[in-house]
């Protein structure tokens, strides 16, 4: 084997294109790892865990790119190489148009050229957010913010400036929204109908809109806020506008409100919000304890399921059943789940530490159960692969799933472990074929241990570009059982565990 590492200091990729450009080398004829990545701290790390020494490579820093390439000989090595250097090229080339043809260079120049559009949409690294959505807020657009690594107190200015320019502003670390029938970021394809959604959780709104959609029940809009918009910092800005815009809407007839735990005081402010609405409204507060009294109008729901079943409900639709089969018997031991969305995860968690108690988690629900090193877990442990730390320089989760298969045969390798709990999501922006990627890591860890039980929360509706069925069915055929509710998988985790499951976790 030959191993080479390049390092092209100041060339900048998105991680989209390396991790396209990744797979692709990887396939080459000879190639048998390859690497290529910003220079990140975890990237650096991964590099490392593949066996490549990095002492030679210098001083390194997230502005550079680096190549890692281990091919069966030095000829094949030039060749994977000099393949990744013609697609980087091809991939940053221009279309090479006349001047006029040229997109627009800023936002303000785009809202110039076509003064009907009316959303701006930001990803841009953390840092340069202020500045940008300041500009984009100014021409009077909304403006929905995919970035992190945006400050608290930025946030907080930018939302109060949206407020004062009556425009909104979506973030940040904002994944879904649904804005009149168009997806922005992360988002399925869900039909049209008379249920509003407001969120501070992309895949919070992914699932209630999935679920609503399998009831027969579409969507007006859906207005994700960013997931500390019910922080005491930020006090529910953007909640607060969504619920009076939906309560104003004439095709909403019903309001669905997601957020992870909010701040208590900001909890109760925003019921007094939601009852001013004119209309009923759901309040999914996931982790928030017990519901609180709400004004006539408003109630609490303690699941993503239990909110879709209910918005359902006030439009004379109910939820289908989602039955599912465990594929082994329950066995006592540890449940690890490997989630790609956040609330997905703290929901999961919530329902399975009913039944078991203390879960290590990097998200956790009490501050003394947080795991210190995702790569070192031991008894039950849930792992958010979306998280800021895992994803710095690397494809989100819903689109690369290389970090979570890793954790899944490692975990199926711990004879303390008896169920795995993970999350697929369908729909626009995530990975083309989820399937073929977990696929056979769950046939070949089900495949390595008798008495393990995965399970998949499949997240999506019938008409998402990856086909439903098709991926359930892939995904069967693995030998992992597959539910569209992630509550229900939760409790199914349970089971699988030989665990009686908790009181009060379907309310």
């Amino acid at each position: 084997m030959h191993d080479r590492v390049i390092v092209r200091r100041g060339a900048y990729y998105d991680s989209v294109t390396l991790m396209l450009v990744s797979r692709n080398a990887g396939a080459l004829e000879g190639a048998e790892a390859v690497a290529v990545g910003m220079a990140t701290p975890l990237n650096l790390e991964l590099i490392e865990s593949q066996g490549f020494d990095l002492h030679g490579a210098g001083e390194l820093g997230p502005n550079d790119l680096l190549l890692a390439v281990r091919a069966r000989d030095d000829a094949a090595a030039d060749g994977v190489v000099a393949a990744i250097d013609a697609e980087l090229s091809a991939r940053s080339a221009g279309s090479g148009g006349a001047v006029e043809e040229r997109p627009p260079r800023s936002i303000v120049s785009a809202a110039r050229r076509h003064p009907e559009l009316s959303v701006a949409f930001l990803s841009v690294p953390g840092h340069h957010v202020a500045y940008e959505a300041a500009r984009a807020l100014d021409a009077g657009l909304h403006v929905f913010c995919f970035s992190d690594g945006v400050s608290l107190e930025d946030e907080a200015e930018l939302k109060r400036r949206a407020l004062e320019l009556g425009v909104l502003f979506m973030g940040a670390d904002c994944g879904t929204a649904i804005i009149d029938g168009v997806a922005l970021g992360f988002a399925n394809a869900v039909r049209r109908g008379p249920v509003g959604i407001v969120g501070a959780s992309g895949t919070g709104i992914q699932e209630v809109t999935c679920l609503l959609d399998a009831a027969g029940v579409g969507i007006s809009h859906a207005i994700g806020v960013g997931g500390r918009d019910l922080s005491a910092q930020v006090g529910g800005a953007m909640t607060r506008r969504g619920l009076e815009l939906l309560g104003a809407d004439a095709g909403t007839e019903a309001i669905v409100a997601i957020s992870k735990p909010p701040d208590p005081e900001v909890a109760d402010e925003i019921a007094v919000v939601a009852a001013r609405a004119g209309k009923p409204v759901v309040l999914a507060f996931l982790g928030f304890g017990d519901p609180p009294a709400t004004p006539p109008g408003v109630e609490y729901a303690t699941t993503l399921e239990a909110a879709a079943a209910r918005g359902a409900e006030l439009l004379g639709h109910s939820l289908p059943d989602f039955e599912a089969r465990l594929p082994r018997p329950p066995t006592r031991g540890c449940v690890r789940g490997l989630y790609s969305g956040g609330t997905l995860c703290k929901e999961a968690m919530s329902i399975v530490s009913g039944g078991v108690g203390r879960i290590a988690s990097n998200i956790p629900l009490q501050p003394d159960w947080l795991l210190a090193d995702i790569r070192q877990t031991t008894g039950h442990a849930f792992i958010d692969f979306g998280e800021d730390e895992l994803t710095e320089g690397r494809p989100h989760p819903m689109i690369d799933n290389t970090l979570r298969i890793e954790h899944l045969l490692q975990d199926a390798a711990d004879t303390q472990v008896t169920v795995i709990l993970l999350d697929v999501v369908l729909g626009y922006g995530a990975h083309p074929d989820p399937a073929a990627d977990l696929g056979p890591a769950v046939s070949e860890a089900v495949a390595a241990r008798e008495n393990l039980n995965v399970i998949v929360a499949l997240c999506g509706t019938d008409g998402d570009p990856q086909g439903l069925e098709r991926q359930r069915a892939a995904l069967l055929e693995a030998g992992a059982a597959v539910t569209r509710s992630n509550a229900h998988a939760a409790r199914m985790a349970l089971q699988a565990a030989a665990v009686k499951e908790a009181s009060g976790v379907r309310s």
